[in-house]
């Protein structure tokens, strides 16, 4: 087993070797932040683009499709039940009004969840938390150093280390 630099587990490292590894976690954290709010961004925008279609298929039913199918509907009406025509045509209308009606619910539901998405207000929420603990973060405290080994000397091993 192995530390994420490549150091054994259970040897000490140096600041340095802390250091570019802490960097690292920081920027692959980062990074997968970013990638996060990307994709809930794109799960939104997608539930929005079929909040869209529905609401086109919703008018361009109700518009393209009224003509053609009132009458359809109408002279079926007619021929069916034997009533006037007038109420025959209201009704072939008020049929068409209520699929359209559908369309636009099945809009309204999809544009409620993506106004429900909160895809980048998640992200920063977990940025905001994920600084409050390195904000919180203590480094760990130093032993005391024996009294045959003077501050001077340890300054001199990690300078000629170095």
């Amino acid at each position: 087993m192995s530390a994420p630099d490549g150091s054994p587990v259970g040897t000490e490292r140096s600041i340095g070797q802390l250091f570019a590894s802490a960097t690292t976690e920081m920027s692959a954290l980062v990074h997968d932040e970013i990638a996060l709010a990307k994709a809930q961004l794109k799960q939104d925008v997608k539930r929005g683009a079929t909040s869209g279609g529905a609401f086109s298929a919703a008018g361009l039913l109700l518009l393209f499709s009224l003509p053609m199918l009132s009458f359809a509907l109408a002279y079926g009406i007619r021929t069916w039940s034997g009533w006037n025509m007038a109420v025959c045509f209201l009704l072939s209308f008020a049929a068409n009004v209520l699929v359209a009606g559908l369309l636009a619910l099945i809009g309204i539901v999809f544009a409620k969840k993506a106004k429900k998405g909160r895809g980048p207000q998640k992200v920063a929420a977990s940025v905001k938390q994920s600084a409050g603990v390195l904000q919180n973060a203590k480094p760990h405290p130093r032993p005391e150093l024996p009294a045959d080994r003077a501050p001077e000397a340890i300054e001199a091993v990690a300078r000629s280390s170095s």
